[in-house]
């Protein structure tokens, strides 16, 4: 199968929408979590708009209290995975979150101290 690409209208991620003062505390912690998770650096504006649809139903579902839908929670969770926000939901699509590794960091640093002293 062919990847077709077409241009973003926002190359660097658009920027997310602010969290709903009126969620529920983890539909809001969930979802300001994305501003700052790696795949949202590819999230385009209908994107956010899925993870607000996503936020309210979990809110409206965290707000039943003991009476949570199966249901709901099921098809929120659905969603989520759609929007990448599982380490499952990116591997499957082979998507991978890199981070340097602190001795490359170290190694890093290291070797700019010792070409600092050198040159001193």
């Amino acid at each position: 199968m062919e990847t077709v690409s077409a241009p973003s209208a926002q190359p660097n991620g658009a920027p997310a929408p602010p969290a709903d003062e009126a969620w529920h505390p983890i539909a809001r912690r969930w979802y300001d979590s994305l501003t700052v998770s790696g795949q949202s650096f590819f999230f385009e504006p209908s994107d956010w708009a899925q993870a607000a649809y996503v936020a309210e139903a979990m809110s409206r579902n965290l707000a039943q209290g003991q009476r949570l839908s199966g249901q709901l929670f099921a098809a929120v969770i659905a969603a989520a995975s759609e929007l990448l926000t599982t380490e499952g939901a990116r591997r499957r699509l082979r998507i991978e979150l890199s981070k340097a590794e602190a001795a490359e960091v170290d190694s890093g640093i290291a070797d700019l101290i010792a070409a600092y002293r050198a040159d001193g």
